[in-house]
């Protein structure tokens, strides 16, 4: 097996004073920019669907490719986004993502222009091509986000400083779905995306003028072999995924991608072992507490974003809300983090990572499990004191997977480790709502007949079919008697009920492994022997 030598992590890595330079906190300000960005675009984009579908003409299979092709993307190019800015400066590869997210952005809202300007190609297909290409540039933006971070604050107030970023995100999140409802509804769908371009510019400015570069290794080669291994794996993992709802879980397609990823997987393991210079050194996971953060923020965003899914179609479906009064519902959440996040910082700062995520992990359970309680006409309190729960809740486990993860990597692969993290959380996610959804769907199935009474009888097998996938979205179709709403709604209950709980068990499991967690490391510049 080959073996890189060791490597002297370079001073200008080190703590804040050494590290990005400048004041910390103004650094971590410049980066959130970037990172505002991404989320705003990630919560209006549903909102902008249906008006985008009416404009464009577009089918359901358009508009889950416009969610489908961006979560591929970003997937797909997480950790060798990381790898770049391990290897030609964070600082770079963040201001290229930020740059290239902006411009992608205001193309998406010109995509009639562009399809009018390239002969053969239509709006909607201008659309997903940009959103791929935004995938690609939000993949670059987010690992070193979390690498500049690391490098500007040193190690013992790093939690400080995520808390802090997890109260921005909570901020942009609360603020997506309100001020994407107001632009879609005052104003038109491209709005949403055009927003972008003046945070983009912003970020561009305060990052070029706030933030030191920062490299490990100026001399190193990309190892492009794995960098290929890894991009088929995980396109392999997330199409199956986003399509084995559709095809089937048994279904021999399904069954032939889940063995493609296994050999690229297995291939990728067995290359990186023996590269002088491999995109993710093994010697990462030998860190107990960097593999068993991965797991859990893996974990935890299945629990949360597989669950979460519903909600939307519970609040749109069920109870017959705008897109922006669903959002309003939403908000205790999402303002939660703000307050929850700084919060969960300071504790695992005084308490440590243990105390502090096992407590939260428990919270998220109890609020999950109050959702799995929900009636049918829950009020704006009902919703709200669980969805407050959730966010002092999940705070402590994202703040502090996240610190453990990159906090526990060596400074040279901080971009990796930062791409590990956002891998996790995006497959994690990505698998919740896949699993989660066939729960859902098999609990439908099995109640539907029950609600509907001696009428299932007279329902004929395709339109029972029919209804029983209207019910996974909580949706009546248009002219069907009372009885038969009411019986649809029923099961979507039952079904999301069923999901809730199982991710109060999720939850709770997960709270077992944060006992063999450890925090992040309070001192840069060790040695790291890769390889």
């Amino acid at each position: 097996m080959a073996h890189a030598k060791a490597v002297d992590a370079p001073s200008s890595l080190g703590p804040a004073k050494t590290g990005t330079g400048g004041n910390p906190w103004l650094v971590l300000l410049a980066v959130s920019l970037g990172v505002i960005m991404v989320m705003l675009d990630g919560t209006v984009v549903g909102i902008a669907n249906p008006s985008i579908q009416v404009d464009l003409k577009a089918s359901l299979s358009d508009l889950q490719w416009v969610t489908s092709g961006y979560l591929l993307a970003l997937a797909v190019f997480l950790i060798t986004a990381g790898k770049l800015g391990d290897l030609f400066g964070h600082k770079r590869v963040f201001l290229i993502g930020v740059a290239g997210f902006a411009l992608s952005s205001v193309g998406i809202g010109l995509s009639a222009e562009l399809a009018d300007i390239i002969p053969g190609l239509s709006p909607v297909g201008a659309l997903i091509a940009l959103r791929v290409l935004q995938g690609l540039f939000g993949a670059m933006l987010q690992p070193a986000a979390l690498a500049l971070l690391r490098g500007a604050f040193p190690g013992e107030k790093l939690n400080q400083a995520m808390g802090a970023w997890g109260a921005i995100i909570g901020l942009s999140s609360a603020a997506g779905p309100i001020v994407g409802g107001l632009l879609v509804e005052n104003a038109s769908w491209e709005t949403v995306f055009f927003i972008n371009a003046p945070v983009g510019l912003a970020a561009l400015v305060l990052g070029t003028i706030l933030i030191k570069d920062n490299r490990a290794q100026t001399l190193a080669r990309i190892d492009w072999l794995g960098v290929l291994l890894l991009s088929g794996a995980m396109f392999s993992l997330v199409w199956t995924i986003i399509k084995a709802p559709e095809w089937g879980w048994g279904d021999s397609t399904t069954l032939t991608f889940i063995a493609v990823f296994a050999v690229l997987v297995g291939a990728f393991i067995f290359w990186q072992s023996r590269a002088s210079q491999p995109l993710v050194p093994l010697s990462l996971f030998r860190n107990a507490s960097i593999s068993i953060g991965t797991v859990l923020m893996m974990m935890v965003a299945f629990a949360m974003f597989g669950a979460m899914f519903f909600l939307g179609f519970f609040f749109q479906g069920v109870h017959g809300l705008s897109p922006l009064e669903a959002g309003l519902r939403m908000l205790p959440m999402s303002a939660g983090m703000i307050f929850a996040s700084p919060l969960a910082g300071m504790a695992i700062g005084r308490l440590g990572p243990k105390i502090t995520m096992a407590a939260g992990l428990v919270i998220t359970a109890f609020s999950m499990f109050l959702m799995s309680q929900l009636s049918i006409d829950a009020s704006f309190i009902e919703s709200g004191i669980p969805f407050v729960l959730l966010a002092f809740g999940m705070s402590p486990v994202f703040v502090g997977a996240t610190e453990i993860i990159v906090g526990n990597a060596p400074v040279e692969l901080t971009g990796v480790a930062g791409g590990v993290q956002q891998s996790a959380m995006q497959v994690g996610g990505a698998l919740g709502t896949a699993i989660l959804g066939a729960v859902m769907a098999g609990e439908i199935s099995d109640k539907l007949a029950g609600y509907l009474g001696p009428a299932a009888q007279a329902i004929p097998p395709a339109q029972m079919t029919a209804l029983e996938k209207a019910a996974a979205f909580g949706a009546v179709p248009p002219g069907v008697p009372q009885q038969i709403g009411d019986a649809v709604h029923n099961s979507f209950m039952d079904g999301m009920h069923v999901a809730f709980l199982v991710s109060t068990g999720i939850a709770l499991l997960t709270a077992v492994l944060t006992l063999f967690v450890k925090s992040g490391r309070k001192t840069d510049g060790a040695p790291v022997h890769m390889g």
